[in-house]
């Protein structure tokens, strides 16, 4: 995804990303749509970039179009974090000072106002099993009186049902876990584990690891949840 951005934003010969899971078999991503401004956003971004305030952190930044927003457009100190170089790289051409290319779990860059994670934040989880670990590296990152704004779909309408309304599920684990791959020019990354969290099992995981949580936004199956320190 990062060759992709790098290629769009110097029109080095692009091609549209194609992707897919466990589930689902191949789409289409087209690359102008990681390059989308404000207006262009769903409403789940929108309400998450209109509730950040203070210092932010943009976890998954991709080609930094939320933090651009904040730090051009709302004056907010904004740090963009990827773990693609190539992605920070095109963050710092378009402009945002503070972008970093490093792992969220490896990541130490003092403490956050807001901290984002968009477009099915929950994924960069990858599974339930390790979920508590970056759910407390998040809880380390945020500020007493802080934020963690994060969305997610409950991808349950992707799976059968009968006639009485019941849906086959995978009984190995939660239906939520799968392997997302990335294809670019004929080339494909390694699968990636990625989590799409239903709201209330990150309710449940959030409590657990010492968060209040509220959802703020519900747009069909996708949501906007927001965290605050308990206490």
């Amino acid at each position: 995804m990062g060759q992709a951005i790098w290629d769009f934003y110097h029109q080095h010969n692009p091609e549209d990303l194609q992707t897919e899971t466990s589930i689902s078999e191949l789409d289409e991503l087209p690359v102008n749509y990681l390059f989308r401004d404000f207006t262009s956003m769903n409403m789940v971004e929108q309400k998450a970039l209109q509730l950040a305030s203070g210092k932010v952190l943009d976890v998954g930044a991709g080609a930094g179009s939320h933090a651009l927003y904040l730090q051009d457009e709302k004056k907010l100190d904004v740090t963009a974090l990827d773990i693609s170089p190539k992605s920070i790289e095109i963050c710092k051409e378009r402009g945002i000072r503070k972008a970093i290319s490093q792992d969220l779990l490896h990541f130490s860059g003092g403490t956050y106002d807001t901290i984002l994670l968009l477009m099915n934040g929950t994924g960069i989880f990858q599974s339930l099993n390790v979920i508590d670990i970056y759910l407390q590296k998040l809880y380390g990152l945020l500020n007493k009186n802080g934020q963690i704004l994060i969305d997610s779909t409950d991808i349950l309408y992707m799976f059968d049902a009968d006639e009485d309304g019941g849906v086959y599920i995978p009984a190995d684990g939660y239906y939520g876990e799968l392997d997302y791959i990335v294809h670019y020019k004929g080339e494909s990354e390694d699968p990636i584990k990625w989590l799409y969290l239903d709201y209330n099992t990150l309710k449940n995981a959030a409590e657990h690891n010492n968060f209040n949580i509220e959802k703020v936004l519900q747009d069909e199956d996708s949501y906007l949840a927001k965290l605050t320190k308990r206490g």
